[in-house]
């Protein structure tokens, strides 16, 4: 029988292959931006990770406990480059330019918010998209940001797992997780269809990016 990480990741492959191909990531990672689209992109991190660890502290059912790993939290990590980023007053400027919040974003918060303390399959969807995916393609994401930008790694903490060990051993350890986590067939099949849906929840992000990006004339 395959192994359910096994079938998450092959069930979401198109899905994820979909939002990797969105234009933000592409002119992002090919350094066709400019340096305060890294910052924006930030932004929406914080808006979707500050849902996400609320409705995780919220969601009482004992099997996410083995997911709950207090070195994988990113809000503080966020809120750090944020003020590399912006300033330390950040959160009082206006909302102009790059701190500008995606629809998608604020969609995407309203609705961990709504489902995530309730339902243990939503909510371990969206945590095996968002954080295999920060220890995984995050990784190079960091790394071509600061090729292509002339950054360094103070502003991108968000992408900085210190507290995991080495990274191989940890991802081996989180899909073997998920292998184990007690979950019914219909349990399963919801996570499988959640994830797939993140990955489109996530394109959406992007692409709102690179809208407001176009139609306010932020050249690159």
């Amino acid at each position: 029988m395959t192994a359910f990480s096994e079938q998450l990741k092959a069930h979401t492959a198109a899905a994820h292959q979909h939002a990797e191909d969105a234009g933000f990531v592409t002119e992002l990672l090919a350094g066709r931006l400019d340096r305060g689209q890294i910052g924006a992109l930030l932004l929406q991190n914080l808006i979707i990770y500050r849902a996400l660890e609320e409705a995780l502290a919220a969601n009482q059912d004992p099997r996410l406990q083995a997911f709950a790993d207090p070195a994988l939290a990113r809000v503080p990590a966020l809120e750090q480059d944020l003020q590399v980023h912006f300033g330390a007053g950040w959160e009082s400027l206006p909302a102009e330019a790059n701190l500008y919040v995606t629809p998608g974003a604020r969609a995407y918060a309203d609705q961990l918010a709504a489902m995530g303390p309730t339902s243990v399959a939503y909510l371990l969807a969206h945590h095996y998209v968002r954080y295999l995916g920060d220890l995984s393609g995050g990784q190079i994401i960091s790394t071509l940001v600061q090729r292509h930008y002339g950054l360094g790694p103070e502003g991108l903490n968000f992408y900085a797992f210190d507290g995991v060990g080495k990274l191989k051993a940890y991802k081996d350890a989180y899909r073997q997780r998920l292998d184990d986590v007690e979950l019914s067939g219909s349990e399963r099949a919801d996570v499988l269809a959640h994830a797939a849906a993140a990955f489109e929840t996530n394109r959406q992000v992007f692409v709102d990016l690179m809208a407001h990006r176009l139609g306010s004339g932020v050249p690159s």
